[in-house]
């Protein structure tokens, strides 16, 4: 048994006997404890922080004197002095150990620390990016053995910090001497670990120990909006989040105008890559100003899109896309230059694009199958990514399916007569009275209802514009809870519906929602139109989800995610009238927020998780709605609301729905007369 003194690290419970004099940081290192470093134990980065515990600890069967660890020292002073220690912490690299001790790693000192989603279904994301910053002091040159400066400084890098010949880009070529010499010998270097298409590289030197950060993207490009966070690749917290709608959408709103477009210009394409990445950069540069960084230090950025996005961001024409069998040009992940896609950022910045799934089913589901882990879930599990295209993924730890559904842009306030974009000013809730049949609204910006004191002067400033696409999702089933509108989608007359809202419009009838025109503003109305493109919309998004309920032999899941950045919006009882989604208890439907884009963040944060979901898409089973017989079933069915010939057990019997036809023609809405 050895004499030398035990030495215990907690969290990690990792253990070990070491000679008196070692240095902390060294006995963690020896022993695989995940204690940071960028200085290479010089005392000039503190990112080696630890805390000693003194006591007796019978857990661990030690007893730790109060000299277990050195004394403070002159280093550990200086920095005290400068930056300032929390009180009992010491530096690992300057506490050399004495005798028998327990040593705490607190969660900021650990190399893969530990980054906690901030939301209900909160999951840790482990520190593993693909750049890293190394301090290092690199051997002056000498006339007796002469070498480059390149050279010496990866002997240096191997020496300190373990890693392999490293190659160097021509920028940092062009840098490394004048950097070398003003920092006296000492640089710092952010290297690329590497991956299965690059070698490991140094892509950036700063002279002497730099005391900044390096920062990543992780961008969700969706057919309307690319939304993006800027992470530091150090702490990974996210400094800022900025979105911009897609430029692409002067060339059609959903992705088959876009591939049709492309088919009936020669130039269509091409167009379309430009306008995509001449938009990703705007957002760039909008990102980079609001976290007042330089858009130098972002050294690497991870894209999750549908498969369509995919291939005209990377410039691949999209227009097999557009027919059968929806071959893609690859569905593996991707690993490229920043400056192969016109991208401003660092010029050794790197890019990584999520593997796709299927030919309409992309990243972005490979994404949210990242992030939420159905493949790892108990129960069954639904989850709706919602948007323009809807990605559908249904599963469990046996085996996961996934499908998309081409919903189109209503549920985002598109082809809507009154919709909008979320924005200040915009209904995002609705309630009618069962009695007078009469609404009642929240607008963006204000939590004060439309018929409350205060409410004028709350939205002084926005005012009432429209209608965004969780209010529509509300109104129209509020609507069919008070009987405005039937099952079929009718909106009735005022007689038939005792609300005075309701009004003769053409053909057929519109709501009134709000009227503002005597302040010179909105007329905002429910038009019939409106509740058929929302039918429209919900019936391909249930379909989906229908089908591949098929597969499973199920008629029922244990629980939904919506997801989505407007997923995170909807009224899960609303949702279900409407028959958007299958019946489930409201508390086993919650929202995963923006989870493609969480699981983009995973991705850039830790490189570990790009392999587990190329991984894990090589098992999904894509199911192909176009080719599905049941597909047009599932789909006139869930054109009424709820649905036509599904009982939602549990919706009913936490809502009343009336059974009314506001129909007087003499056939049922829907249904052709026989000749």
């Amino acid at each position: 048994m050895s004499n030398d003194p035990l030495v215990i690290f907690t969290p990690s419970g990792k253990r070990g006997n070491f000679p008196v004099g070692t240095p902390v940081l060294t006995a963690a290192r020896q022993l695989g404890v995940d204690l940071d470093s960028v200085c290479g134990g010089r005392g000039i980065c503190s990112k080696c922080q630890i805390t000693p515990s003194y006591g007796e600890f019978s857990k661990h069967g030690v007893t730790v004197a109060d000299t277990a660890l050195s004394e403070w020292n002159s280093v550990e002073a200086r920095y005290d002095e400068k930056r300032g220690l929390k009180k009992g912490r010491r530096l690992g690299c300057q506490a050399t150990i004495q005798s028998d001790i327990v040593i705490d790693v607190p969660a900021e000192s650990q190399v893969h620390k530990q980054v906690v989603r901030k939301r209900a279904e909160a999951r840790d994301i482990i520190m593993n990016p693909s750049t890293r910053l190394y301090y290092v002091e690199v051997a002056e040159p000498d006339m007796h053995d002469p070498s480059g400066d390149l050279e010496r400084l990866v002997i240096a890098l191997k020496r300190d910090w373990d890693l392999p010949d490293l190659e160097a880009d021509l920028g940092v070529l062009k840098k490394l001497q004048p950097a070398l010499r003003k920092g006296q010998w000492k640089v710092t270097v952010a290297v690329h670990l590497g991956d299965a298409v690059f070698s490991p590289r140094i892509i950036e030197i700063w002279p002497g120990f730099y005391e900044g950060t390096i920062y990543g993207l992780a961008v969700d490009l969706g057919s309307t909006t690319i939304a993006a966070h800027l992470c530091d690749l150090r702490s990974g917290e996210v400094v800022a989040s900025s979105g911009i709608m897609n430029p692409q959408i002067r060339f059609g709103e959903d992705l088959m105008s876009r591939v049709s477009y492309g088919m009936m210009n020669p130039s269509g394409s091409d167009e379309m890559t430009t306008a995509v990445r001449e938009g990703m950069n705007a957002l760039f540069v909008q990102i980079a100003t609001e976290a007042a960084i330089d858009r130098n230090l972002i050294f690497d950025a991870v894209f999750v899109c549908n498969p369509v996005m995919h291939h005209l961001f990377l410039g691949i024409d999209a227009y097999e896309l557009g027919q059968a069998p929806f071959a893609l040009a690859t569905s593996e992940a991707i690993s490229l230059r920043a400056s192969e896609l016109d991208l401003n950022l660092h010029p050794a910045s790197r890019v990584y694009l999520l593997p796709c799934i299927a030919g309409h089913v992309g990243a972005d589901a490979a994404a949210v199958a990242l992030s939420e882990a159905p493949d790892k879930s108990e129960d069954l599990v639904l989850v709706v990514d919602v948007g323009t295209n809807a990605e559908i993924i249904l599963g469990n730890k046996e085996k996961v399916l996934a499908c998309s559904s081409p919903t189109g842009p209503a549920f985002e306030g598109a082809q809507i007569s009154s919709g909008q974009r979320a924005a200040p000013g915009a209904i995002e809730h609705v309630q009618i009275d069962p009695v007078t049949k009469l609404p009642r609204f929240q607008v963006i910006g204000s939590e004060i209802w439309s018929d409350e004191e205060g409410f004028d002067t709350a939205i002084a400033q926005t005012g009432i514009t429209g209608i965004c696409g969780s209010g529509i999702i509300e109104v129209i089933a509020e609507m069919r809870i008070a009987g405005i509108v039937d099952g079929p989608g009718l909106i009735g007359t005022a007689e038939q519906t005792g609300s005075p809202n309701c009004f003769a419009d053409g053909r057929t009838n519109s709501y009134l929602l709000y009227d503002g025109t005597a302040n010179d503003g909105p007329k905002i109305t429910v038009t019939n139109t409106d509740i058929r493109q929302i039918q429209m919309a919900k019936a391909a998004l249930y379909s989906g989800a229908r089908l591949l309920m098929d597969k499973f032999d199920v008629d029922s899941v244990d629980r939904v995610v919506l997801a989505g950045a407007f997923g995170a919006h909807i009224s899960p009882k609303h949702a279900m009238v409407l028959g958007m989604i299958p019946d489930a208890p409201l508390d086993k439907v919650t929202s995963a927020g923006n989870a493609a884009g969480t699981g983009a963040r995973i991705a850039l944060l830790n490189t570990d998780a790009r392999r587990e979901i190329e991984e894990v898409v090589h098992k999904i089973h894509k199911v192909e709605t176009a080719i599905e017989p049941r597909f047009q079933e599932h789909f006139v069915n869930a054109s009424a609301m709820p649905n036509a010939v599904e009982p939602f057990p549990i919706l009913n019997s936490i809502v009343t729905i009336p059974n009314v036809i506001h129909n007087t023609g003499g056939e049922r809405q829907g249904r052709r007369r026989r000749r």
